[in-house]
């Protein structure tokens, strides 16, 4: 072996291992995030939380992370991506430390309010990071399934492990999972990750940041009202505020000679159909399963835990359908494995408007995860690979922040059907939802009857996203039918879009 093809190697070596590294962070953030699904009823009785201050332990990460991955991304660009990604690790595992150790609701809601804050950074700074590792798109495909997957299983094992830790410890073992993570990064990242940053950047707008801030923070809290209590003034002046702001932000946007957002790379095509569709996919597959969850417990009586094993399967195809997209990839075209990618999500979802058992729901959901791969992987890296290096922080945060935004606007209009169709079925018996009649101990015969109502709503959601996913796919092959394959040497991007579309990303 040559001294050239050593040093190959080892560059190769070291990229794989900062992958994995980046990887283990994500996976502990993810897991971290849902975890606290199972920990609140154990928070609320130790710390006596009221149920606002219960709805702000749950929201306030979320909030947090939406409202500032945009101004994280930009930052991660302008003042190094490893800096911020350490020291978000280290004021992540700290504040996972203060979370841990509560002693009043108060101070909890603070903690997560600081570990949203370190998580907008981590989520946008690693797959900027992943660019400059894996600048070749193939091994960026790969590197993305990789990335993407250890997402998805940490959204499946957080509720288990979260059950697990709660049965053997106390309720602030479930805010220390994140910690051995975040000390590996702190360990190891500053000699396997490259820096990189924008040597040219001007300096961040801050009227733009607050502006994002303000269209963000209202439009998510909108939605989440609109998903609890239906339509209401707060939920409308909500979206309302959130709207106005956001175009205030946009035309800001389009003056700027260094913006926080380029929205020039909106008039792309394929780099705004992407986007839409990905945000599309995490609002209908996302909404349909928080029902799912919702439809093992409520419907089928399982504890939390046992839902969460129920889920395993489509967590398992999901992670091995992201390990097999990049290699597909290589051979078929984005406008063949994309949609046909989604054809698995679309006949899952067929399948869970005439599911009534356990087995057959579980079936259909392992089905529909199989699709997301291809999509979310070509995907962010055609949005990640189609910016200029230096925006790749930025881009990368768009991806994620439409992510928060599908899945926030899934729960709200999916809940809406299910809720509609469960009211017009139940005609004022059983409150107003199958969680009402369950806890408001009903008869028997009203209760059988409020469960067939909210599965019925279930099969209406999911029709709905059979419906949207199918015109979605149609709308992604028209989209993309030009795109090469990875190995075709053109590299995907390097449609007909991509000219014109370079040079208004520079």
């Amino acid at each position: 072996m040559t001294v050239t093809e050593s040093a190959a190697v080892t560059t190769s070596r070291r990229q794989w291992i900062g992958l994995a590294v980046l990887s283990l962070a994500t996976l502990l953030v993810s897991l971290d995030l849902f975890v606290m699904l199972l920990a609140v009823p154990a928070v609320t009785e130790a710390l006596g939380a009221t149920g606002s201050q219960q709805l702000w332990i749950l929201d306030v990460y979320g909030f947090m992370v939406a409202g500032l991955m945009i101004t994280m991304g930009n930052l991660g660009d302008r003042i190094g991506r490893r800096r911020l990604l350490l020291a978000a690790a280290a004021v992540f595992g700290v504040a996972s430390v203060v979370a841990a150790y509560s002693t009043s609701p108060e101070m909890l809601i603070g903690a997560r309010a600081v570990l949203g804050l370190a998580g907008a950074a981590i989520a946008p700074c690693t797959l900027s990071l992943i660019s400059t590792l894996f600048p070749d798109a193939r091994q960026r495909a790969t590197a993305l399934g990789v990335w993407a997957g250890c997402f998805t299983v940490g959204a499946i094992v957080g509720p288990i492990a979260g059950g697990v830790l709660l049965d053997h410890f106390w309720w602030g073992s479930a805010f220390l999972i994140g910690v051995p993570a975040m000390a590996v990064l702190l360990a190891v990242g500053p000699f396997l990750l490259p820096e990189y940053r924008d040597e040219k950047a001007g300096r961040l707008d801050v009227p733009s940041v607050v502006l994002s801030l303000v269209a963000i923070l209202p439009a998510i809290h909108g939605l989440k009202q609109l998903a609890s209590h239906g339509v209401s003034t707060t939920a409308i002046g909500g979206l309302t505020v959130g709207a106005v702001f956001g175009w205030v932000f946009v035309r800001r946007q389009r003056r700027l000679a260094d913006p926080l957002v380029d929205v020039r790379l909106f008039s792309r095509r394929t780099f705004s159909v992407m986007l839409g569709s990905m945000m599309t996919y995490s609002m209908l597959s996302g909404g349909v399963m928080v029902f799912v969850a919702q439809y093992f417990q409520l419907v089928q009586g399982m504890t939390p835990l046992t839902a969460g094993i129920a889920l395993v399967p489509g967590m398992v195809t999901s992670t091995v359908a992201f390990q097999l997209a990049p290699r597909l990839a290589r051979r078929i075209r984005p406008g063949v494995l994309i949609p046909g990618g989604m054809a698995f999500t679309i006949v899952g979802m067929a399948v869970m408007t005439q599911a009534t058992s356990t087995a057959v729901l579980v079936v259909a959901f392992a089905v529909q995860c199989l699709g997301a791969a291809p999509l979310i992987t070509l995907g962010t890296n055609l949005v990640i690979g189609s910016v200029p290096p230096e925006k790749a922080g930025a881009a990368g945060a768009l991806t994620q922040t439409g992510n928060e935004f599908g899945y926030s606007l899934g729960i709200a209009v999916l809940g809406s059907v299910v809720t509609a169709t469960y009211r017009s079925q139940m005609g004022g018996q059983g409150g107003s939802s199958l969680g009402e009649a369950i806890s408001g101990a009903v008869p028997a015969a009203v209760l059988d009857a409020a469960r067939d109502a909210f599965t019925d709503g279930l099969h209406v959601a999911a029709g709905i996203t059979v419906v949207a996913l199918t015109v979605s796919s149609i709308l992604l092959a028209r989209t993309l039918r030009s795109e090469p394959a990875l190995d075709s040497g053109a590299g995907f991007g390097s449609g007909p879009d991509a000219g014109s579309d370079a040079g208004e990303a520079g």
